[in-house]
């Protein structure tokens, strides 16, 4: 080979590397979101223009009835919360657990998939205990994150009534 032929050749290996990563990759795709990636990290994509936000299809209103009395709270739209939805109607014995939460056995375990880590409930929360598959309504804050509870939604009117309830039948509001 010349060496004209080489020096040529020796240009031309990195051109086509550089060609050849270049166009196994996809500027349209973005990156996955993370809430640790900066975004400068991230791919801008084209987004159509924002129409008004409502809630309609992101949560699903529901209705409960505690020891006879009426009350109005809203599922949201986690993988888990749907997966509770589908067993409603549903009525459950409860009973206290620290002064804190009213629990109960739910028929069967419900789907923590894409769940968070851990949460903090507060007073008038609705949620699942992963580790012992239960339900829970939450007449007081629990004060700490806890690995395994899953916030499904939130009772919407005063939630007093619910530190003394012995029976709580939940469904779906029309």
């Amino acid at each position: 080979m010349s060496p004209t032929t080489r020096s040529g050749l020796a240009r031309a290996v990195p051109t086509v590397l550089l060609l050849a990563v270049t166009a196994c990759t996809d500027e349209t795709t973005p990156y996955p979101s993370s809430p640790f990636a900066s975004t400068s990290q991230r791919t801008p994509t084209a987004t159509a223009p924002a129409e008004p936000s409502d809630d309609k299809g992101t949560t699903m209103n529901i209705r409960l009835t505690v020891d006879g009395h009426r009350v109005d709270a809203t599922l949201n739209d986690s993988a888990t919360a749907r997966d509770f939805a589908a067993l409603l109607p549903l009525t459950l014995n409860l009973s206290d657990f620290h002064e804190t939460e009213k629990i109960a056995d739910l028929p069967r375990r419900l789907s923590t998939s894409a769940a968070p880590d851990a949460a903090e409930a507060r007073s008038g929360d609705l949620a699942y205990y992963a580790p012992w598959g239960n339900f829970a309504l939450f007449y007081r804050g629990s004060g700490s994150s806890d690995a395994g509870l899953i916030i499904l939604g939130r009772v919407n009117d005063d939630t007093e009534l619910l530190a003394t309830a012995t029976e709580v039948t939940i469904e779906a509001a029309s």
